[in-house]
């Protein structure tokens, strides 16, 4: 009985199977011996039953490939870590980092996000020799967790001073996608930009060559920043890494230069993707399209507004009103009405209600 209340409380509380049970099962064992000597042993439940099939399928003497085969073969991630704390606790055993890549993976792919950070902790802490895979796979999950970004560079500093586990790529996408999701307001961005600086430098210091991936995170952060002379230089620095600019990489810059109040420049970066067959985003159409308008230029604007129609970007209200609006300040009420009934036929998404708030608005300010 005394066996049965300890599997009880274990089950209630959910408390993995390992951490004290078989402590407290061996002592309680010998008492029950002891004290019941005809007793007939007690029943086990299927994960009980599963923990000692794989006990028993550990030879003595096993090795961490061993342990990492159990482990892999796992559905249950608290039976994996059952198996992975037992193992760590036999005489002339150790886990490696293969083994903690292993059950880490495992927790986070259960969603066990509390005993992957614990698991992280050790790791961090130099429970075994870094690798590259466990050290990439502890950042990946720091970044995905909102309270664990600065551990993430805690980890990538301790890949700086490694021997044999530098940053490689994979580590500098993960720490500069992480940091180009905190972008979110302009005062957040300049925070944040010193980072970005800072892992450039030091990506090329280590000799690590970006991808377009990479680069386009940079642009964007320049960008995003109006830091627009160094989002150029990065831009132009691209064939040095035998990186051709794409479509995102023309509409950070455009949008960007557009922002900042450099329109002319910004229309001829998107003159330039558009020569080149490149879309550009529907941010960057909708920035490009205000910014001509409200200097007046509503030739170009129209044109833009029609190339980004014809590629299946819609523009939002506030892109329609600004140019239709701004035509009728500049005494074209006809051309403005001829405009939206145009717009109205090419853009599918405009509904009847964008349609009739458009034409009253226009109504309303040309009757002014």
């Amino acid at each position: 009985m005394a066996i049965i209340n300890i599997i009880t409380i274990k089950r209630i509380f959910n408390i993995p199977l390992f951490h004290s049970t078989f402590s407290l099962l061996s002592s309680s064992i010998s008492t029950t011996t002891t004290t019941t000597p005809t007793s007939s042993s007690p029943s086990k439940t299927p994960l009980e039953k599963q923990f000692e099939s794989w006990i028993n399928h550990l030879k003595p003497g096993f090795t961490p490939s061993d342990v990492n085969n159990a482990l892999a073969s796992q559905s249950d991630p608290d039976l994996a870590l059952d198996i992975f704390r037992w193992t760590s606790q036999q005489r002339s055993y150790k886990h490696t980092s293969l083994t903690y890549l292993t059950i880490i993976n495992h927790l986070i792919t259960s969603r066990h996000y509390q005993q992957a950070e614990t698991l992280v902790e050790e790791v961090i802490a130099g429970v075994c020799d870094p690798t590259l895979p466990l050290y990439n796979t502890i950042i990946r999950f720091c970044c995905s967790r909102k309270f664990l970004f600065n551990r993430a560079f805690d980890v990538y500093n301790k890949m700086l001073n490694s021997q044999d586990c530098k940053p490689n790529l994979e580590t500098y996408t993960l720490l500069f996608n992480s940091l180009l999701r905190r972008f979110n307001k302009l005062n957040v961005c300049y925070v944040y930009l010193h980072s970005v600086r800072s892992l450039t430098k030091q990506m090329k210091a280590n000799g690590v060559i970006p991808d377009i991936f990479v680069l386009n995170m940079i642009i964007k952060a320049y960008s995003k920043c109006l830091e627009l002379d160094e989002a150029i230089r990065v831009f132009r620095e691209m064939g040095l890494y035998a990186c051709e600019p794409n479509g995102y990489s023309y509409s950070y810059i455009a949008k960007g230069l557009c922002e900042k109040g450099r329109v002319e420049q910004g229309f001829g970066f998107y003159k330039e993707m558009r020569v080149k067959c490149l879309v550009p985003s529907t941010s960057a159409y909708v920035i490009i399209v205000c910014s001509l308008a409200l200097e007046r230029r509503f030739d170009d604007a129209i044109e833009v507004m029609f190339d980004m129609l014809s590629n299946s970007r819609s523009p939002d209200h506030l892109t329609y009103k600004t140019v239709l609006e701004g035509l009728c300040l500049e005494r074209r009420v006809d051309d403005a009405f001829e405009l939206l009934d145009e717009c109205k036929k090419r853009d599918f998404y405009m509904n009847e209600k964008m349609y009739k708030t458009l034409f009253n608005d226009l109504q309303f300010v040309c009757r002014d």
